[in-house]
């Protein structure tokens, strides 16, 4: 390798793209075109670097099999910086393991640490933390630890676990700082926030408090009865009951521990879980019914009892109860949340990470625009879309993940 490409990579080691750019502007060589690309994606400008690594994959072919996968992963981290999380891993995974075989094992473990920074974005967590703990962090330049370090975070602050999340942090702002790069130390200032930040929304009989994350994991861990407004389920210590697919279950629960310990009417209760405007006898039979499947399939943790004027809440051994929800609500606010950590995402990449389907995601979208809350640009597979300075806006800590079991 000649001098101009070492001084390039160096320079582009130390996040100094312009540097690299005059080293390398003018060839069209492939370590050249490589160098360039990631130049360019330093810059922000992704489309232009993309283009740039394919042409080096290209022209590096098979007979450079080590350099041609070092362009795929660059892409590939391309690919996850712009929301491209729709991309398939296969690529990644291939070059993954042409770099293990052939003994770069720098950037086989960065391969490794993008697969698991994909699968946090897509609230697959198992599948991360397992990618994650195959790794060999001490094998990552300090540049790609801080990434590590982040997704390790990221995990842990989604399955609401303080300590370890802290820890991470700390870890991420050390070697952003050993590095010297304004870029990573601002990512990871930015996680920090995150951090500490509300993450979620406590409403009671007595009013709403919003809690960090280190006060949500207490209220989990407490003994009392949770509502969870995130996720849809129900739990009291070890014992959780889903509701995400039975909403006027969870329409009804939530009613009712919002003005635990005091009884609701059934006109609220139609109100809330029917959206009945006006109610006769036949809603009435309904709200029986459904109170009737509530009591079965909540049984293992509370009763409902009939009053003169609707019926109540009686846990049966919580001595507290409470509704966990994000901190805003309202119409699409799951995607909002998403857009809010400031980067731009594709629709489908949203459709993704929420699990739902693209068309439903492109409805929310549009309603957030003519709101005002979202804004796009690009066209077609192209179009992104960004979340305009928000004040209040929800956190994504609480969307994708399971609850910890205790």
């Amino acid at each position: 390798m000649d001098s101009l490409i070492t001084a390039a990579a160096r320079a582009l080691a130390a996040g100094d793209p312009l540097a690299a750019l005059k080293r390398v502007a003018l060839r069209e060589d492939p370590p050249a075109l490589a160098l360039r690309g990631i130049a360019m994606a330093q810059l922000g400008d992704l489309a232009r670097a993309k283009v740039l690594l394919r042409s080096a994959a290209r022209a590096f072919g098979p007979k450079e099999p080590v350099a041609r996968a070092r362009c795929i992963v660059a892409e590939a981290e391309i690919a996850l910086v712009s929301r491209d999380l729709g991309r398939p891993l296969q690529p990644l995974d291939a070059a993954r393991a042409t770099l293990e075989s052939l003994g770069d094992r720098v950037n086989a473990a960065h391969a490794g640490y993008l697969e698991a920074r994909r699968l946090l974005l897509v609230g697959q967590l198992d599948e991360a933390e397992r990618t994650l703990d195959g790794l060999d962090a001490e094998t990552l330049p300090l540049a790609s630890r801080v990434g590590y370090e982040l997704v390790a975070a990221g995990i842990a602050m989604r399955r609401i676990r303080t300590k370890p999340a802290r820890a991470a942090l700390d870890r991420a702002v050390r070697a952003a700082r050993e590095t010297g790069i304004p870029a990573l130390s601002a990512e990871v200032e930015r996680a920090s926030r995150a951090f500490d930040a509300p993450a979620a929304r406590m409403i009671t009989r007595d009013g709403n408090r919003l809690l960090r994350l280190d006060e949500v994991e207490a209220l989990l861990s407490s003994d009392a009865l949770v509502v969870d407004a995130c996720r849809n389920i129900v739990r009291a210590g070890s014992t959780v009951v889903p509701l995400a697919n039975r909403p006027v279950l969870f329409a009804l629960v939530r009613a009712l521990a919002e003005e635990w310990p005091q009884d609701v009417s059934r006109e609220a209760l139609l109100t809330r879980a029917f959206r009945a405007r006006h109610t006769d006898e036949s809603h009435r039979a309904r709200l029986r019914v459904e109170i009737g499947r509530l009591r079965k399939t909540l049984g293992p943790l509370a009763g409902f009892d009939a009053t003169a004027r609707g019926f109540v809440m009686k846990p049966h051994r919580a001595q507290k109860v409470a509704v966990l929800a994000p901190p805003v609500e309202g119409d699409h606010a799951d995607v909002l949340a998403l857009l809010a950590d400031g980067e731009a995402w594709s629709s489908s990449a949203l459709a993704l990470a929420l699990d739902v389907s693209p068309r439903t995601v492109q409805r929310a979208l549009e309603a957030l625009r003519e709101a005002g809350k979202a804004e796009s640009f690009g066209r077609g597979r192209g179009c992104r879309w960004l979340a305009p300075n928000v004040p209040g806006f929800p956190t994504s800590l609480l969307l994708p993940a399971p609850l910890p079991n205790g």
